[in-house]
């Protein structure tokens, strides 16, 4: 990309699918505020409490793969824009039952793992929507763009406006994500489709079947899956215990520790916003690896923060250099995935980036719990720069390859 590139106009059927993930992720902010605040009012029994979040990860799991075919194999946009009405009807009645106080356990992790079905659906259809929509060229520019109003939306305007509206009333929040789904679902309706596959269709095992052997076959994909499978662990295995790290180690308060977050969020929309610059100044492979370097070092640094501001400056590094590699990876995938495959090959590749988390979560506090609070981020660090190391071969001859 060079700067003439950089200065180009992104396509208007993009800023309408950039327009409807801005309206969605604000929602998504909200509704992430509301449903903690509204569960802790059906029951504080942590069991029950973890039920909904339970629910909420599963359908990643189960669905994620079938979801992925089905993506290579209908109208994409139709997908995107039926996934979001359903979010919104199933929102509502959230809304309805909250406000009539007849919500319970079983309804919010329902609700959870209905939503969740429909994000699976709905991020693996937009991922491969988008080259349809973008020169190739300006893939960097535009999914940092995406992962920058993402990030906004869900960590700086959702958040402190879902419990504003919670406090004035339970079901507000819920009637407001609803709107922002039907928002959003006007406006992806829009979209240019891209022409659907002729001919017959095999079954859908043997469609995700061929998602997985492609995946398999690429070495470079295959490298960097592994690698965002192993961050993912590691990120998991270091963050668990970053509010106990905050709170009893640094001493710092709630409203010191909502700092923190903001400030983690802050690396992330300006890691989105600046992507595409440095990939045009140093390259791709240089922006991956500088990326994954840094991920390490600071998970390192973390470990022996001296003081919450130190640790603040850290965490908004981590979230630049994560948002930096992630745009690098997925513009990779969409120009380098066949069309035809982009759903199955994407579903894949979030399975297992997602799957070992659950695990790192409970690494993390194992290794707190056996070497104190200040050991999980330090050892998830190391464990970043074994596997970057691993890797490293590869990386630096089928990047080259590809660029």
């Amino acid at each position: 990309m060079n700067r003439r590139e950089l200065k180009t106009k992104l396509p208007a059927a993009y800023w309408r699918l950039w327009c409807a993930s801005a309206v969605d992720n604000v929602g998504d902010g909200i509704f992430s505020a509301a449903v903690p605040l509204l569960t802790v009012t059906v029951s504080r029994d942590p069991v029950l409490v973890s039920v909904v979040s339970a629910a909420t990860y599963l359908p990643w799991l189960l669905l994620s793969l079938p979801a992925g075919a089905l993506v290579d194999r209908r109208d994409r946009v139709g997908l995107l824009w039926r996934s979001q009405a359903l979010q919104a009807g199933l929102v509502a009645v959230v809304a309805v039952l909250a406000g009539l106080g007849r919500i319970d356990i079983a309804g919010l992790a329902v609700l959870g793992f209905g939503l969740s079905a429909c994000e699976v659906v709905f991020a693996n259809a937009s991922l491969a929507v988008l080259p349809d929509l973008v020169p190739e060229a300006q893939l960097h520019r535009a999914n940092g763009s995406q992962y920058a109003i993402a990030n906004a939306g869900q960590l700086f305007v959702g958040p402190p406006l879902g419990s504003l509206l919670f406090v004035a009333a339970a079901a507000l929040p819920f009637g407001v994500d609803a709107l922002s789904f039907v928002v959003s679902a006007a406006l992806l309706a829009t979209l240019p489709r891209r022409p659907l596959p002729t001919g017959a269709q095999p079954p859908i095992r043997v469609a995700v079947v061929e998602g997985v052997r492609w995946l398999g076959r690429h070495r470079l994909l295959r490298t960097l899956a592994g690698l965002l499978a192993v961050n993912t662990f590691c990120y998991q295995l270091g963050n668990v215990t970053v509010v106990l790290l905050a709170t009893q180690t640094l001493h710092v308060g709630e409203r010191g520790y909502g700092m923190l977050l903001a400030g983690a969020a802050v690396g992330s929309v300006a890691g989105g916003m600046v992507n595409a610059r440095i990939v045009a100044k140093i390259g791709a492979l240089q922006a991956l690896l500088t990326a994954l370097l840094a991920n390490a070092v600071i998970f390192l640094l973390i470990g022996i923060s001296p003081n919450a501001v130190v640790l603040g400056i850290l965490l908004g590094m981590n979230g630049f250099a994560t948002t930096l590699w992630s745009v690098v990876t997925v513009s990779l995938r969409q120009q380098v995935v066949p069309t035809e495959l982009r759903g199955r090959v994407h579903s894949v590749y979030r399975m297992l980036g997602w799957g070992l988390m659950p695990l790192g979560s409970l690494a993390g506090g194992l290794v707190a719990d056996a070497f104190g609070i200040r050991a999980a981020y330090p050892v998830a660090g190391a464990v970043r720069a074994v596997a970057l190391a691993v890797a490293l071969p590869v990386l630096l001859s089928a990047m080259r390859d590809v660029e």
